[in-house]
């Protein structure tokens, strides 16, 4: 018996074992942190206290902080036991298929104030566990605050949704080639530093390190070395582009992303969408600093990143008020920044608390955070004026009721009237996207004219023609093609898919020459249902050109099963319904209830009549839907494009008690129930 328990826990200790684990990989360009560091002493001392240099690192005595201690976790499915056994730090856990592992780590993942383990899994995958250890409080914790996960799910700590070389790798190493084989859902993933190093940000630095070297040699010290190739970090808006590319929640469009290119080249950012932020548009979802940042007047004004935060520590230049306080302040500095008022700030006579205590810092009613795993607290940079009668309108938090909740909204705006006098607001976007968000009578016009109005943020008016494509795509304005930021350029064109074939042609044509890659991409997606005659023959090329590079940004994401669905519908719109049906099919497999690729492929199978098929499909998915209304209403059209319209009925009478007031619902089981009246024998 003994024997036999011995063999399941080796059978058991197998897979992670023999997992490819991600190492680090050969950069011809690149050179080893160290090289850096030796001729940077300052820089090095700063980064050498900051997260980026503790983003990840290899799993020994000196970087867990975690108790291995033979620590046991949590209770039934969501147990987990933490101990050592030799120089290797395991954890044993329920794995997908719902059998105990027991799974060295080999890295920790961040510092403070949380560190998570990762663990290897077959396929060269990394798992961030979902047990965290709370860096303050010292002790373990889920990340699922909701309760337990199920093996299984993607949510799960062997999940699709904690794999770190799809969700994390690239923003904690340094030179990331996630290296996915789409065919087989494996990876073969490299770095150059396991950490975000100094050419995460500079640039890969050989040429300057190696110049340096021989100026050094030759005792020529007069002589400046090569510079790293980033040039991008000395520019605020540049600057603030580059941070975004780990600081924003963005999708990526290239495989491997080089320091200092533009933004929109390899990624894009998401807009102010239902889910990510409030209506206002403050932080909801983790949506890290960027996209909040961009509706700033500070990022407007030209303030970057490095005036607050110190670039090699990660941390703030100065503590408390004393941070903004050293531009506002009654002598403000305006060669810089000619639109500081002179003022006090920092004086009750502002922000009308005790001194010291609490909302007396400009943080506390300008900056508010919110905890994003559990446990990590996020401050939104939008820094905007406390607005509780706004939030009143819109439905979205505020400073001043985050503390004074049983005060609130209204009691809230009557206090800052009382402290400094009846203002009087122009209207906020945030109203307009909150009224377009209820489906208010009338939101279209109000949505055309944020995306028409130039003195906006950008990522404000992106986010309008986003929603007004929704409501109504006629109303979009041209003139969004034409915009300087490409945030709007981008939003724009994929707006304009859903126009006539000849206005298309007509006003994305010119985007195929964007000098941007997400503008182009997406506009050679919205023209890729029309035959290649109708583009000029001098566009031609270009269309197949940009669309080459939209399904090599698929391919750069093709484990997040969107991406499947994208080539998905890029091959239904050129006529090719095998490679649909095979993209629908992976992405179901990566995602079971992922309910659009499940409808898509259903739809499609019901075309190429093939309706027990397509049947199967959808009661597949009913048990794990997020949206089951909208599986029983496509069951109610299948079975009635089949005439089985009692079946259809049940169907559609349960989408009408999931989906209450849907239109398409009820005039699909209002017209089938008058024709069972109809023909019900008498």
């Amino acid at each position: 018996m003994r024997l036999a328990a011995l063999l399941l826990a080796l059978v058991l200790m197998v897979p992670a074992a023999f997992a490819a684990v991600p190492q680090a990989g050969a950069r011809p360009d690149h050179v080893a942190d160290r090289d850096c560091l030796a001729c940077h002493p300052d820089q090095a001392g700063a980064w050498a206290e900051s997260k980026h240099r503790h983003a990840m690192q290899p799993a020994t005595a000196q970087t867990v902080l975690g108790d291995f201690g033979d620590v046991r976790f949590g209770e039934g499915a969501a147990a987990a036991r933490f101990f050592r056994r030799g120089g290797d730090f395991v954890v044993a856990a329920q794995g997908a298929d719902g059998r105990t592992q027991e799974l060295a780590a080999s890295h920790v993942f961040g510092i403070r104030p949380l560190q998570q383990v990762l663990l290897p899994q077959e396929g060269g995958r990394l798992q961030a566990f979902t047990i965290a250890w709370d860096t303050t409080r010292k002790t373990w914790f889920s990340l699922h605050t909701d309760g337990p996960v199920p093996p299984g799910d993607n949510l799960h700590w062997s999940g699709r949704y904690q794999n770190w070389n799809l969700m994390c790798g690239e923003c904690h190493t340094t030179a990331y080639r996630k290296g996915y084989d789409d065919e087989h859902d494996r990876y073969a993933t490299t770095w150059a530093e396991p950490n975000v190093g100094c050419q995460a940000c500079h640039g890969a630095g050989r040429a300057h390190a190696e110049s340096a070297g021989r100026l050094a040699a030759t005792g020529a010290r007069a002589q400046r070395p090569v510079p790293t190739p980033n040039r991008a970090l000395a520019g605020a808006h540049a600057q603030v582009d580059q941070c975004a590319a780990c600081h924003a929640r963005r999708t990526r469009l290239v495989e491997d992303a080089v320091a200092g290119a533009p933004l929109f080249d390899q990624f894009v950012p998401d807009n102010l969408r239902p889910g990510l932020y409030h209506a206002d548009g403050q932080q909801l979802d983790e949506v890290f600093e960027y996209g909040s940042y961009r509706q700033s007047r500070m990022y407007q004004a030209g303030v970057a990143c490095t005036d607050c935060h110190d670039p090699h520590r990660g941390r703030l230049r100065a503590d408390g008020n004393a941070l903004c306080t050293a531009c506002h302040n009654p002598t403000p500095d305006r060669g810089r920044f000619p639109g500081l008022q002179p003022k006090d700030y920092d004086a009750p006579a502002h922000h009308f608390h005790r001194g010291g205590g609490a909302g007396s810092q400009c943080v506390d009613c300008h900056m508010p955070s919110r905890n994003y795993m559990v446990v990590h607290p996020r401050r939104d940079h939008a820094i905007r004026i406390p607005r509780p009668d706004l939030s009143a309108r819109t439905g979205a938090p505020d400073a001043c009721t985050g503390c004074h909740a049983e005060r609130g909204a209204e009691w809230a705006a009557g206090a800052i009237e009382r402290h400094h006098g009846k203002r009087t607001h122009p209207p906020h976007y945030g109203e307009r996207l909150a009224a377009a968000r209820a489906g208010t009578p009338g939101a279209a016009a109000g949505l055309a004219a944020l995306a028409g109005d130039a003195a906006l943020p950008a990522i404000v008016r992106a986010s309008a023609i986003e929603q007004l494509a929704q409501l109504d795509p006629g109303a979009l304005p041209a003139a969004a093609l034409r915009d300087p930021d490409p945030a709007v350029r981008t939003s724009a064109a994929a707006a304009f898919a859903l126009r006539p074939a000849e206005e298309r042609v007509a006003q994305l044509s010119p985007l195929l020459a964007d000098p941007l890659r997400a503008v182009r991409i997406t506009a050679a997606r919205a023209l890729a249902d029309l035959p290649v005659a109708a583009l000029a023959p001098t566009l031609q090329d270009r269309q197949r050109a940009a669309l080459a590079e939209f399904v090599a940004a698929q391919q750069a994401m093709a484990d997040m099963p969107s991406a499947q669905l994208n080539l998905a519908g890029l091959a239904l719109a050129q006529g090719d319904a095998p490679a649909a049906e095979q993209r629908l099919r992976r992405a179901l497999q990566r995602e079971p209830a992922l309910d659009a690729a499940r409808l898509g492929l259903a739809t499609l199978l019901a075309q190429t009549r093939r309706e027990d098929e397509a049947e199967r499909v959808l009661r597949d998915g009913l048990a794990r839907a997020a949206s089951p209304g909208e599986l029983h209403l496509a069951l109610g059209l299948l079975a009635g494009q089949r005439q089985r319209w009692e079946e259809a009925a049940r169907e559609l009478r349960a989408a009408d008690a999931l989906l209450p007031g849907h239109a398409r619902v009820r005039r699909n089981l209002d017209a089938v129930e008058r024709y069972l009246e109809r023909t019900r024998p008498r």
